[in-house]
């Protein structure tokens, strides 16, 4: 088997962030962000999707939060869909249904090269820790844009936000881990012949 990893990084006048990312992984996850609730997902993200994770940013924190969760979330979804490569043998498909103390979460991924993403995690804060909330909703957009995957992610209850957004990520990863697993074929699973 192929080692399917990739290693991307993107430097632009508000942040420099580096990834590493290996699918067929643990789950370790190395995260340093600057933004700890940030840190907190993406290391969630790694943990329950398997995948070893090792990204920094430094980013321009002075102006606000956006900048470095937006290309965090670009750089790393990049890196997915470069790992994947041709798409060979993977499930494409993945769903789950993540209960988190009183929240609970789910999410369904298709790997089809289409970008989409259709996300409502309801959340009433304003910030989590340092990250905007709206910001939160934006990584998962981001990340489905430049993973080129189609991304349902809905909250269906729960009072705390913070528990809200983790098993929103929990579903994410989840549904993540199934998509990119290899179902020990050789074909792409599409009609088309390629995703």
């Amino acid at each position: 088997m192929n080692l399917r990893k990739a290693e991307i990084s993107r430097k632009t006048s508000e942040t420099d962030v580096r990834c590493e990312l290996t699918l067929d992984g643990t789950g370790r996850a190395e995260i340093d962000t600057g933004i700890g609730f940030l840190d907190h997902l993406f290391s969630t993200l790694a943990r329950h999707g398997r995948m070893d994770l090792v990204l920094s940013c430094t980013g321009d924190l002075q102006v606000d939060d956006h900048h470095t969760a937006e290309d965090c979330a670009l750089v790393l979804g990049r890196a997915l869909d470069q790992a994947l490569g041709d798409k060979l043998g993977v499930a494409r498909f993945g769903w789950a249904l993540v209960p988190m103390d009183e929240a609970l979460a789910r999410a369904a991924i298709d790997l089809s090269g289409r970008p989409l993403a259709q996300v409502s995690l309801g959340l009433k804060r304003d910030r989590i820790g340092s990250l905007a909330c709206e910001n939160i909703v934006h990584v998962l957009a981001s990340l489905a844009t430049a993973a080129r995957m189609t991304l349902h992610v809905e909250v269906l209850q729960g009072e705390n936000d913070h528990h809200r957004a983790e098993a929103a990520f929990k579903a994410v990863a989840l549904s993540l881990r199934q998509a990119i697993a290899l179902d020990g074929t050789d074909h792409v699973p599409s009609t088309k012949g390629s995703l």
